[in-house]
């Protein structure tokens, strides 16, 4: 005499399959990001430190100022070429509003030789990341 044959489901694929809905309930509900990643290619100051110098901690802050000689919107981020006693040099930080002739406060940031943008398909002699950049109308 045979037994019929009975479909028996594994524990684990009972529990995957009652697993997916709850998961994609909970990704619903979770808050959005607060604020988006970099693009790719564009990393923050602190990312660009680890990279050229893991374990290292961020440098002591020194003050620069600077004018405004021109800039450059990239999705999240602001590029601005400034000019510092006669040398000019790009800084990117965090996008905002800017104008040619403002003058700049800032941080000491990661300095990044030939960087290259995909978005922008630029590639800067250099470019400082740095964290916030402060500004004031050139008084005239």
């Amino acid at each position: 005499m045979e037994l019929p044959r009975q479909t028996v489901v594994p524990f684990m694929h009972a529990a995957a399959r009652l697993a997916l809905p709850v998961l994609a309930v909970l990704m619903t509900m979770a808050p959005a990001k607060a604020q988006s990643l970099p693009p790719p290619g564009h990393p923050s100051p602190g990312a660009a430190l680890q990279l050229i110098r893991p374990g290292a901690e961020q440098p002591a802050t020194m003050r620069r100022t600077g004018v405004a000689l021109d800039s450059i919107d990239a999705n999240e981020y602001t590029y601005i070429e400034v000019d510092e006693g006669g040398k000019s040099y790009w800084i990117a930080t965090a996008r905002m509003q800017i104008m040619r002739g403002d003058m700049v406060q800032f941080d000491e940031g990661v300095t990044m030789a030939q960087f290259y943008s995909k978005l922008l398909k630029r590639t800067f002699q250099s470019v400082m990341f740095v964290d916030a950049v402060s500004t004031a109308p050139v008084k005239r």
